[in-house]
């Protein structure tokens, strides 16, 4: 089973990666899933979607978990029933979980493209990262912003909750692998610690609330 990467951020914080690689019928053994979990399984018509579906099963199985302990609440945001904060990412052919008994968690993967040229001035300012040489690190900042931002929206769940308007990323140096966040929403304002890993043209951002 081609366990990627794990990740002992503290005692108490744990991330997991899966590079998806078996066909599904190896990844389907020995995974239950519980009504909910296999109604949304039986509707993928991406077979690869169905395999990282899979794989995030048996990376909760390395913490001890089932499907059975995971539920999620109405504005899609997954739990387990012990109390332990988790939060799931896929992009590709990866996926990751990120696990804490005591601290909110976000997670988000995503594949460092061009495309996100393209798309950037809807999550952040772009006049922010001029400075940098060329497009292949704008490319990788901007993914980089992108992932901290979607790991804070995970952790929030809350509908309206603008990227552009209401999650602020602190400016950092991309090989320092760290940087703060902040969501101001209404009455609502939180911060984060954020941490990044890079691999294989990936992007993985995990986030921490600090205020909960």
């Amino acid at each position: 089973m081609p366990l990627y990467k794990s990740i002992e951020a503290d005692p108490d914080i744990r991330i997991h990666v899966w590079k998806v690689t078996e066909p599904e019928p190896e990844l389907a053994r020995e995974v239950t899933l519980n009504p909910h979990c296999q109604q949304r399984y039986d509707g993928m018509r991406s077979e690869l979607h169905r395999r990282a579906f899979l794989s995030i099963r048996h990376l909760m199985a390395r913490e001890g978990y089932t499907d059975a302990d995971l539920f999620y609440d109405e504005s899609g945001k997954p739990h387990l029933r012990d109390g332990t904060h988790i939060s799931i990412s896929h992009s590709f052919e990866f996926t990751g979980i990120v696990l804490s008994r005591n601290k909110e968690v976000g997670i988000d993967i995503e594949k460092q493209r061009e495309k996100i040229l393209r798309v950037a001035h809807r999550f952040t300012p772009l006049r922010e990262y001029r400075s940098l040489a060329n497009d292949d690190a704008l490319i990788r900042k901007l993914t980089m912003v992108w992932c901290a931002k979607e790991s804070l929206y995970k952790i929030m769940a809350i509908h309206g909750l603008s990227f552009l308007n209401h999650i602020c990323i602190d400016d950092f140096a991309m090989d320092s692998g760290k940087t703060g966040g902040w969501v101001v929403y209404e009455n609502q304002k939180a911060h984060f610690g954020v941490d990044f890993t890079e691999f294989e043209g990936f992007t993985c951002a995990y986030a921490v609330r600090q205020d909960a």
